[in-house]
This record gives C-alpha cells, sequence and structure tokens, in this order.
C-alpha cells in the first residue's frame, strides 16, 4: 500500500520543520497532544503557552469535517478545554456509518480571525502530475471544492512558479494577500514534493497581517517513499481510520511484512465474527471478501488480510498463528468458519506456505476444536497437490472438519459452502499430478510441431503494428499495437534463474525455434555466462554487468523484464528506455514510490515504450512468449492450454487472479490469446483501454476479458469506447471490490491502487456503468465463468471462433530440484552431517536453536560442546573448555607459529594465508601433543602401569612421552598456565584419576631433569581424558572415539588461532616491512670439498 494517511499533528511537524517560504508561517510547533493518560499539569509545564492563550481543541483520528460534527471546541482557556473533554475524551461517538472511541485530541492556539482571511488550498496527485486546489472563500462552509476551486496543474517534472501561481489560483485574492499566499503555495508544493505526499489539504488557511495560519490539515504520504525520506520522516505512526482499533496483532503483521521480501497483510473488522479469511494473493483477498459480502457475511467478516510473494514456511506459520490465535479467543455460538484461499499461484510454492499453516493448525488444534471451527481450503500453483495433500491429512489426525478443494473447483466456491449457501462435494475430484502433465500423452518419443500457429496475426516477416520508431525530435513516438510475437527476443534484469528457466520451458513447450531469453543482466557480478536447460539439452545465457554491454551485443532484443528491487528498479527502468530498441518494459518490483512511476509513465510517454507494471507477474501470450513467472510452472502451462492460441484476451489488476482467469478461460473457452496483469499499483505504467484497444485491433482476438478493480477510472473509458464504437468485440467484465461499501470504516486491500477516493470510482458504480454501456457484466465473481462460456458459446454459434483441433505439446523434462520437492524420485546424499542444521528459519546446533543457546548462556565452551560432541555439556566443562582456549591463545612471537605468521604477514599476505601459514606448524613438536599425550597417558593408565614402569618404557622404547618438558618453565620456575587450570579442575572435576597419574610421572621426569614438568599441553591432554570419562555426557568408548579421532588438538588450534590473528594484526598496524633473517643468525655449513 502506497498512500497512508498521517495524523493532523504529524503533517504540521512536516510542515513546521521542513516549509521552505518567505511567508511568516505563525504557530510552529505550537501544538499538544491529549489522552485519556495526559496529566495536565504536567502538560502545561512542557507547553507554558497553555496557560497564556485561547486555545483550540480537536479529536486527532483521521475524522473529516468535525466542525459539522461538533468536534471542535474554539476559543478557550485550558480549564474549559479540560471541561469540553469530559463529555468527549474516550466517549463512542458516530461519524457516518463508523463507530469509534475518540481518544486522541489536538491543543493548538486559537487565532482570532475574519472570515476574508479563510482559504483553502489542497494539493493531490494525479497520473498526470499534481494538481494546487485553491479557493478565496475557505472554513466549514467551503462546500463542493470540486466545482469552485481554481486549479493548477503541475505536470510530471514540470516546476511550479509564484507567477502561475497568481495568474492561475489567485485571481479573486486581495492584492495585499496575493505574494505572502503564492510564496507560501510556491513553498507547500515544493514540500509536498519531498517529502512524497499523495494528498495535502489544509482549510481553512488563515492570511493576517501578522502572517500565515495553519489552522486544519489533512495529509496523506506514500509510505514506499520510506527508504528516501526516512531521515526528514523519522518514525512514522500512521493511525486506523476513525472506527477501526489498532491492534497490536496487525502490527506484528506489519513488522512481518516489513522485514520480508513477501506481502503479508491483515486487517481485524470484527473480532468477534465467525467468518475469518487467510487468503493467498492480493488481488484473491478481495474477491474472497466480495464474496462473503455477497453472501450476506458482512457482519460476520472478522478480518481482511492476505499473504503473497512467496513467503517462506516458517513466516506463513507466523501469520496462521496468529490469525488462530485471534479467532480462538471468543466462542460464537454457530461455530466459526476459516476460509484458506487463494487463486492459482504463479510462483509460490503452495506446498511451502500450507506446512507453515499446517503447522499452526497443530499447535492450536485444542481451540479450534473448542471453538467448533471448520476449514474450508481452495488453492492451486506450484507443488499444490503436496499442499493440498498435507492439509487434508492435518484434518484427518487432528478431527478437524476440514475440505480440500483443487483447481477443480471455481475459486469462491469454498465461500457458498462455508456459508451453507451450496452443498460441501463429498468426493471432490482428483487433480492430476503435477508429473501427469510432463509426460508425453501422445507416447510418441518424437516432438510434435506447434498445433496452430503463434497466433492469428503475427508471423516473423512483420509485427502487425508494431511502428517505426521515426518520428519528429521532442513528439511522442506512438506504442506497438503487438507487444509479443513468436520471435520475441528479452533481456531480464536480475539473477531470476527460476524465472528465466520458467520462460525457457515455455518457449519449448510452443516450439519456439529459439529462446526468448537473449541475455540477462546483472550489475553486481562480472560478465560471465549462466547454465538453463532448452528442453533436454543444456544451454548458456550470457550475464552482462552493465545494460550497454547486453544492448549492443542483442540488437534484435526488444524486451525487457525487470526484476530490479523496488529501490532500484526506477533507475534500472529509465535507463533502458534510452536504448531505443526497446519496445516493452515489464516492471516486476512492487513497493515503488508514486512519483518515481509517474516519472517512468511520461517517460515511456515520450519515447512510445509499452510499460507493465510496476507490481505485477507481467502477461502471456500463448504459444509466443511469457513474462517470468506468469502462467506459473510447467503443469499449470499446460492445464491451461497456455502453450498455444486461443480467442480470448483478457487484462487485469491482480497477478494472481490473471493466472485464475488463465484457468477459468481454458476451462470455458478454446483458451488465451493475450492476457496481461497491468499491476495493482494507483498509476500502473499501462491501463486497461491500452491492452483493450490493442485486442480490438488483432484479429485473432475474437472476446475480450477485463477484471477490474476499486479505485480509479479507467474502466469509465472502455465504457465510452463500447458506446463509441471503438470498441466493438464483445467485453466480459467485472470489477472487484463491490464490499468496501459495505464496511463501516474504510480498508485498504492488498493492492495500493484498491482504495475509492470518491463515489465514481466504487467497483459497484464501475459495474453498472459497465453494464449500461453494453459489457457483460455477471452478478457477481461467481458467475464470470458462466458469462464468459455464454459469450464464447455464442460467437462459436455464430461461426465467429472456429474451435481447433488439439494437438499434444512438446514434453519437457522436469528439473531433478523439483522432482525431489515431488517426492518423485529420491538418491542418496553426497555427505551426511548431524552437529548443525541451517535449513529452517533458526541455524539448530546439536538439536538447540540458536535462540536457545543464548537463553541458555551456554558461553562458547558450551557452543563448542554442541558442535565438536553434540552434547550439551555442564557448567564447569564450559568454563574449562573455555580456559583452555585463554591459555593456549598465544605464547609470544617466538614459537614457531607465530613466528612464521609474522614472516608471512610482513611479506604483505592476506590474513587467511597467515593463519594457515601458522598453523601448519602444529604437529608434535609444537602446539599437538594433546592429542598424543592423552592417547599414551590413557593407554599406560588403562593397562595398569605404574608411573616407573611407564618412563622406563618409554625410554627403552627411545620415545619421548608427549605432553612432558618445556624450553623455559621448571619445577622451580612453574608455568602459571598450569597451575591455574590444575587449580580449578581439582575443584571441579568429580574425578582427576588421569591427572593425578600423570603428575606422578612428572615427581619422576622432574627428579631427573627439572625441566621435564607436565606442560600445558599434556596438562589439558590428560584433563580432558578425565572430563569425557567422568562428566556424565559419554560412554566409555565414545569418550575413547573422541580422543582417537583427535578432537583435544582442536582445543590448541583453536585457542592459539587467537594469537596468530593478534600476532598478524599487529604486524599491519606497527607497518612492519619484509622479513629477511640476518645472516649473522645463520650457520653457513659447506661442504668440505666445496669450500676447498
Amino acid at each position: 500500500m502506497s498512500a497512508k494517511a498521517i495524523s493532523e499533528q504529524t503533517g504540521k511537524e512536516f510542515l513546521y520543520k521542513h516549509i521552505c517560504t518567505s511567508a511568516a508561517v505563525q504557530n510552529r510547533f505550537r501544538y499538544a497532544n491529549v489522552k485519556a493518560e495526559t496529566d495536565f499539569d504536567q502538560l502545561a509545564k512542557e507547553h507554558p503557552w497553555l496557560l497564556t492563550e485561547r486555545l483550540v481543541v480537536k479529536p486527532d483520528q483521521l475524522i473529516k469535517r468535525r466542525g459539522k460534527l461538533g468536534l471542535v471546541g474554539v476559543n478557550l482557556d485550558l480549564s474549559g478545554v479540560r471541561e469540553w473533554l469530559k463529555t468527549r475524551l474516550m466517549r463512542e461517538t458516530t461519524v457516518g456509518k463508523a463507530k469509534g472511541v475518540l481518544k486522541n485530541f489536538l491543543i493548538e492556539p486559537f487565532v482570532a480571525h475574519k472570515q476574508e482571511e479563510e482559504f483553502y488550498v489542497c494539493i493531490y496527485a494525479s497520473r498526470e502530475g499534481d494538481y494546487i486546489l485553491f479557493h478565496h472563500e475557505g472554513g466549514v462552509d467551503v462546500g463542493d471544492v470540486d466545482a469552485k476551486a481554481k486549479k493548477l496543474l503541475i505536470g510530471v517534472d514540470e516546476k511550479i512558479s509564484e507567477d502561475s501561481v497568481k495568474k492561475e489560483l489567485l485571481t479573486h485574492v486581495p492584492n495585499d494577500n496575493k505574494a505572502v499566499l503564492a510564496s507560501f503555495i510556491v513553498g507547500l508544493f515544493n514540500l509536498y514534493e519531498d517529502l512524497f505526499f499523495t494528498y495535502l489539504e489544509i482549510n481553512p488557511l488563515v492570511v493576517t497581517k501578522d502572517g500565515v495560519y495553519v489552522l486544519d490539515m489533512a495529509a496523506k504520504i506514500d509510505a514506499t517513499a520510506d527508504y528516501l525520506c526516512k531521515a526528514k520522516w523519522g518514525d512514522v505512526e500512521f493511525p486506523p481510520p476513525f472506527g477501526r482499533e489498532a491492534y497490536p496483532e496487525e502490527a506484528y503483521i506489519a513488522d512481518l511484512d516489513a522485514k520480508s521480501g513477501a506481502s503479508l497483510k491483515l486487517t481485524l473488522l470484527n473480532p468477534r465474527g465467525r467468518i475469518w479469511t487467510m487468503v493467498a494473493g492480493g488481488g484473491a483477498s478481495v474477491v474472497y471478501s466480495d464474496t462473503i459480502c455477497d453472501l450476506g457475511g458482512v457482519n460476520e467478516l472478522a478480518n481482511y488480510g492476505e499473504y503473497s510473494g512467496a513467503p517462506s514456511e516458517q513466516q506463513t506459520y507466523d501469520y496462521a498463528k496468529t490469525i488462530l490465535s485471534l479467532m480462538t479467543r471468543e466462542k460464537h455460538p454457530d461455530g466459526k468458519v476459516l476460509i484458506i484461499g487463494g487463486s492459482i499461484a504463479n510462483f509460490t510454492n503452495v506446498a511451502a506456505t500450507f506446512k507453515g499453516i499446517v503447522r499452526a493448525i497443530r499447535d492450536y488444534q485444542v481451540p479450534l476444536k473448542e471453538h467448533e471451527v471448520t476449514i474450508f481450503v481452495r488453492r492451486g500453483g506450484p507443488n499444490y497437490q503436496e499442499g493440498l495433500r498435507v492439509m487434508g491429512e492435518v484434518g484427518k489426525t487432528t478431527g478437524i472438519p476440514l475440505h480440500v478443494f483443487g483447481t477443480e473447483t471455481h475459486m469462491t466456491a469454498i465461500v457458498g459452502m462455508a456459508l451453507g449457501h451450496r452443498p460441501i462435494p463429498n468426493q471432490p475430484p482428483a487433480a492430476a499430478h503435477t508429473a501427469n502433465f510432463l509426460l508425453n500423452s501422445s507416447g510418441s518419443p518424437g516432438t510434435p510441431a506447434s498445433s496452430r500457429t503463434a497466433s492469428f496475426s503475427d508471423n516473423k516477416a512483420k509485427v502487425e503494428g508494431s511502428p517505426s520508431k521515426k518520428a519528429n525530435a521532442g513528439a511522442p513516438i506512438a506504442k506497438a499495437t503487438s507487444l509479443f510475437s513468436k520471435h520475441t527476443k528479452s533481456i531480464v534484469w536480475g539473477m531470476q534463474t527460476r524465472a528465466v528457466q520458467g520462460m525457457l520451458d515455455f518457449d519449448y513447450v510452443c516450439s519456439r525455434e529459439e529462446p526468448s531469453v537473449a541475455a540477462m543482466v546483472y550489475p553486481f557480478t562480472g560478465d560471465h555466462k549462466q547454465k538453463y536447460y532448452w528442453g533436454h539439452k543444456e544451454i548458456l545465457l550470457p550475464v552482462y554487468k552493465n545494460m550497454s554491454d547486453a544492448m549492443k551485443k542483442h540488437p534484435d532484443v526488444d524486451v525487457l523484464i525487470n526484476f530490479a528491487s523496488l529501490r532500484s528498479a526506477f533507475d534500472s527502468t529509465m535507463e533502458t528506455m534510452q536504448y531505443p530498441q526497446i519496445q516493452t518494459i515489464a516492471i516486476i518490483a512492487e513497493g515503488i514510490p508514486e512519483a518515481h512511476t509517474r516519472k517512468i509513465i511520461k517517460a515511456a510517454d515520450k519515447k512510445g515504450v509499452n510499460i507493465i507494471g510496476p507490481a505485477t507477474v507481467g502477461g502471456i501470450k500463448p504459444g509466443c512468449f511469457k513474462i517470468g513467472n506468469t502462467g506459473g510452472m510447467l503443469d499449470n502451462i499446460l492445464a491451461s492450454k497456455l502453450y498455444r492460441p486461443g480467442s480470448v484476451a483478457y487484462v487485469s489488476r491482480s497477478g494472481g487472479m490473471s493466472n485464475e482467469l488463465n484457468n477459468i478461460i481454458s476451462r470455458t473457452t478454446d483458451g488465451v490469446f493475450e492476457g496481461v496483469a497491468i499491476g495493482g499499483d494507483r498509476y500502473p505504467g499501462s491501463v486497461f483501454t491500452d491492452h483493450v484497444l490493442r485486442y480490438q485491433d488483432t484479429p485473432g482476438v475474437k472476446m475480450i476479458v477485463v477484471l477490474g478493480e476499486i479505485g480509479g477510472t479507467e474502466e469509465y473509458k472502455i465504457c465510452q469506447g463500447i458506446k463509441q464504437g471503438r470498441i466493438t468485440k464483445p467485453v466480459v467484465s467485472w470489477c472487484i471490490g463491490t464490499c468496501a461499501t459495505m464496511f463501516s470504516s474504510e480498508v485498504q486491500f492488498g493492492h495500493a491502487g484498491a482504495c475509492a477516493n470518491q463515489a465514481s470510482e466504487t467497483a459497484s458504480a464501475k459495474n453498472k456503468a459497465l453494464k449500461e454501456a453494453g459489457a457483460f457484466v455477471p452478478k457477481s465473481f461467481d458467475e464470470l465463468g458462466e458469462i464468459i462460456t455464454s459469450v464464447y458459446d455464442d460467437l462459436v454459434a455464430k461461426g465467429v471462433i472456429v474451435p481447433a483441433e488439439e494437438m499434444p505439446p512438446p514434453t519437457v523434462p522436469m528439473d531433478y530440484s523439483w522432482a525431489r520437492e515431488l517426492g518423485l524420485i529420491r538418491k542418496p546424499a553426497s555427505f551426511m552431517t548431524s552437529i548443525c542444521d541451517e535449513r529452517g528459519q533458526e541455524l539448530i546446533y546439536a538439536g538447540m536453536p540458536i535462540t536457545e543457546v543464548f537463553k541458555s548462556e551456554i558461553g562458547l565452551g558450551g557452543t563448542l560442546g554442541l558442535l565438536w560432541f553434540q552434547r550439551r555439556l555442564p557448567r564447569y566443562a564450559c568454563q574449562f573448555i573455555e580456559m583452555c582456549l585463554m591459555v593456549t591463545a598465544d605464547h609470544g612471537p617466538a614459537v614457531s607459529g607465530a613466528h612464521n605468521t609474522i614472516v608471512c604477514a610482513r611479506a604483505g599476505k592476506d590474513l587467511i594465508s597467515c593463519l594457515t601459514s601458522g598453523l601448519l606448524t602444529i604437529g608434535d613438536r609444537f602446539g599437538g601433543a594433546l592429542d598424543a599425550a592423552a592417547k599414551q597417558f590413557s593407554k599406560a593408565f588403562d593397562s595398569g602401569m605404574l608411573p616407573m614402569e611407564f618412563v622406563n618404557k618409554m625410554k627403552k622404547d627411545g620415545k619421548l612421552i608427549m605432553g612432558i618438558g618445556h624450553r623455559v618453565k621448571s619445577i622451580n620456575n612453574p608455568d602459571m598456565r598450569v597451575q591455574i587450570l590444575k587449580d580449578f579442575v581439582k575443584q571441579h572435576f568429580p574425578s582427576t584419576q588421569m591427572l593425578d597419574y600423570a603428575l606422578d610421572v612428572e615427581k619422576i621426569t622432574t627428579s631427573k631433569k627439572p625441566n621435564l614438568i607436565l606442560n600445558v599441553d599434556g596438562f589439558i591432554g590428560v584433563a580432558f581424558v578425565d572430563l569425557l570419562r567422568t562428566c556424565g555426557g559419554f560412554t566409555r568408548d565414545e569418550a575413547d572415539e573422541f580422543v582417537e579421532i583427535g578432537a583435544l588438538n582442536g582445543i590448541f588450534v583453536l585457542g592459539r588461532s587467537m594469537g596468530f590473528i593478534g600476532h598478524y594484526l599487529d604486524q599491519k598496524r606497527l607497518k612492519q616491512g619484509l622479513y629477511r633473517h640476518p645472516w649473522d643468525d645463520i650457520s653457513y655449513v659447506l661442504p668440505e670439498h666445496m669450500s676447498m
């Protein structure tokens, strides 16, 4: 959603902070906010002017016409304000159809003025620019400003001037006020643009001899511009419409939405209602709400919401559990219904999202049964069969009444079932499995030729309606009538491998000679090749770092499919339009600021470029070309017969609903000729009539389907075209969003443009106008398929459409990854792991979620215990591991490992190389004695050998005792590291048999030579054996295995890595040069014959 209303206080704060004008704006920042918990004494301390000035008080809750409703207290002192609030604060009141509690008030200084000093000013956005409305008589009785006010259009990218304001708007303003008002209006408009307002109204705007006063203000800002305006906006709070409470659950879902690339929306309408929805898709969510209201469920509809854009299993789980939590708080005498619906997804993995919902249902199965909840499910799209299966399974295992339907059932049929208006089928038809669609049903191993021509109007030599791009300089270039043919080539912006592979598979089943994707552009890597499948064989597609290289090397490309993010889609689209070869651009991203979209539209109109989107899945021309993920996966392409052209062309706003139209049209007619989803934003790059008129001029199109939507007035242009005879082909049309007029408060639906700002923009008004104009309009979306059938059958009867014989499409092999996802194949894993799992929403160490790792405060030692030993070790064991790491961290620059690291660092090598250089010196002679000591002492102790026998045997065998001896330390100069560890081990370990045995060996060796002490390596080695054997977490065999496989040396390696990194950083910080060993420290001993 883009345009969001802000409170009057927020709007004035923006104005006072950022307006730039020579007009003297008075009462800047002089407002005080009052709520039920407000302490008036404290408020007066913070705003001393409250005690000295006359005041105005009013609710600040998005209520229109407050003056006429008696909701403004005027010319009061502070005690008068308190008295006035007593009868209003926290009291329920009715405004229009909405009932709500007055809980947020604004106090401002009262401005004494005359009626003739009141003015009206409003700025609002439109497709072609921004309109400024001005009337010289403002105030509560301003009346119909649209009819009265002077109007000035500032076109996209045009600048405002004080002269134009004076000339066009201020003709009835006294000369004394013209300069002040002109300066203020110019400053206001610049503020409006800079802060991405979409609506800004001040009534009245008072101008006195002292300056300008902004009395009442209403405003909306483009919330999608947050990434551009955060520094100026700060943290903006968007209040709910009056009559609807702001629920914490709504804020929780909004937060999930903000952190996700998917779309998650929730609006609570009636938390006590019995009808709850969990619908996938912005368009589908509106259709389901419409159907519920059409069937009389408006007063019981509890929520509006949608999830779309391929949310993960965890995100869907979080969304679902929020709804299940809300609906199981209060019982309903008739029980409750949950409608889990959706259209046929284009790219969302239905099974993954349904698994998240299934988890939530399992978690809430007890309250769901207590509240007598019945669940109805209908969905289609990638892997939907598996999704429906797991949904059916949870119904059986939990005992919750759960009815599951797929694409064989009309999308909204489950609403009628849920509300008791139609019977529930005992055994719904089994939908074919995905794999079945991918097998050649003809039995022929060959690839059959295309069953029809690419389209009735296209051929390779000439693309119908494509103009030459030669025009007068500065004049707009005519746009192409036919967007796609069987020879269309495209460039894809973004590393969208799945979407590109889907396009190539579509090309293959359409029997195209070459792939429709010529190249990809991805600025975050260098030029390279990306591997894809073309039918059975692998091919390479070039990927370019910059657009210019791609365009130069592929002059036959005329379509760009832009998968850039909302932040970079504007720049990449504007750059693309610099290349005259591009005729069509599809912009997939949702959430592009409206001001940027309007600039794209203006540039596209000037250059004759067709824009599809933003916020779209794209479009499809069966047998020819498809944009990105349009049409879903190959099973849906084949099921909806999108591999060959039909006779019906459609245009829709919603991407998900466009796929549903593919399904409906394929079941009721000979199929789709072309379909476009123009996108759900307020200002789509192309509008309904752009495509309807193309279809009218395309001979292959015999009938047209338009799925309109609440908001905007584009559908009226279709009415006009029909009435004027410009559109003569049958038009079947339905506008979704009819439920909006039934709600008591404004609801912003999933699409940014799905909001009616006036009566003519409502879905009901547009449906009525379309019917009166001569379009075929059903009574509801439920009947859309029947109307399409009726019109199609009539055209067939008249001979306008002659259905062609069906031929099987070529076979396309299924990708290995998708076959595995569907459970069709299995293969042994390349390797196994048992310590960590990163696949879910949360990282897991040896079965312990990372959040639990931190909550339990097990520290680094405990984490090492999980990853090395797969155990939750006792607290003392974790501490001992951390102490070992600390004492082995470093032992000065002279030892071999640190020396190597330093030499390598001074040679200019990187951190990893230097660290590796030091680590490679670790072995039996340096630092690697932990394992060897543990093995030697364990073997001697376990065999029953006395310490003296062990020392004598090692001497006899000519072997060193690992862990005994130190170059510097001795019995007289003990190693404090060993002493610290010994004190801890003796105090905390349950048993120290192995350590005691090693200390007895030390007594014998030091009696021979004082430096033959138990060194730190040996101590850690034998103490670790005691730990493994006696902490209670390991069997004896497990403890011995860890010693045998070399786990203990890891302690020294990990600890000493800290020191090596320290030496590397130290050398870099000291800026030491290349090391060269001095000659006087080298003994040159040459062979005698060489020296002679």
